[in-house]
């Protein structure tokens, strides 16, 4: 949370003791001279599930690409399961080899099978046989209910099946936090529950989750924490039934009125 930020006591999130799975201090972000991310501050507990709300332009996206590395900061601090993010190659590859990410566009291999996109991976990073590969990429595609599609290829899938498949996908590294970036936004709407289905299954399973979206039926089912933001700031956090029923700040309430009516 950024000083200057006003909070109501319940809005402070408490943390089990010891390390946070993701600790950001004082992030800031430039796109050129226009500041994306202005003082973010943020803990992550091991298995916490955080969604990120916000209206369009408030840094949500660009924040959990910051944590993945998929974007560099010019200020403040990232650890991820205790490896700083400076820039340099090395402990990107160590936090990306432990830090799955979803995106909105599935960004699956056109060329390659559904095993194949699901292997590829465990092989090339995780040094996995081909034997052990296949048994990860079928368990996890019997996970997210589509192992009948393993020999096809992307294109002859529906998007949330496509979706689902790069949740497999990330998931066959093992990862210790998975990153969503909106995942259901490119969906048709009947395509959208299955696909937040499959999160919720997960998020029951104790996975460390942050998901960027606008889902709020979602948000309410699932989240330990609702974080909203709004021009690059943090603006408000807390409990989902705080969050929703009792928000702080004319932002939050503002924003709510919006989406949920």
């Amino acid at each position: 949370m950024t000083s200057d930020v006003q909070h109501c006591p319940a809005r402070r999130a408490s943390h089990p003791r010891g390390r946070p799975a993701i600790e950001i201090r004082g992030l800031d972000k430039f796109f050129g001279r226009f500041q994306v991310l202005n003082g973010i501050d943020l803990d992550v507990a091991p298995g916490e599930r955080i969604v990120i709300c916000g209206p369009s332009g408030s840094g949500k996206s660009t924040l959990i690409r910051c944590i993945n590395g998929l974007e560099t900061h010019e200020g403040g601090r990232i650890v991820v399961e205790g490896v700083q993010l400076t820039g340099d190659p090395e402990p990107i590859g160590r936090v990306r080899r432990e830090v799955g990410m979803v995106f909105q566009a599935f960004n699956l291999f056109p060329h390659l099978t559904i095993l194949e996109n699901c292997t590829l991976a465990p092989r090339m990073v995780r040094g996995q046989s081909a034997r052990q590969a296949y048994d990860i990429a079928m368990h996890y595609l019997e996970r997210v209910r589509i192992p009948e599609q393993a020999g096809k290829f992307p294109a002859q899938l529906s998007g949330g099946q496509q979706q689902r498949v790069a949740i497999a996908r990330a998931l066959c590294m093992n990862p210790r936090i998975m990153l969503f970036d909106e995942p259901t936004s490119a969906l048709d709407p009947e395509m959208v529950k299955e696909v937040l289905d499959t999160l919720v299954e997960l998020a029951e399973q104790g996975m460390t989750m942050l998901c960027v979206t606008h889902e709020m039926g979602f948000a309410r089912q699932v989240a330990d924490r609702v974080v909203f933001m709004d021009q690059g700031r943090i603006v408000e956090e807390g409990a989902p039934a705080e969050f929703f029923d009792r928000p702080c700040q004319d932002r939050t309430r503002a924003f709510l009125a919006q989406v949920l009516h």
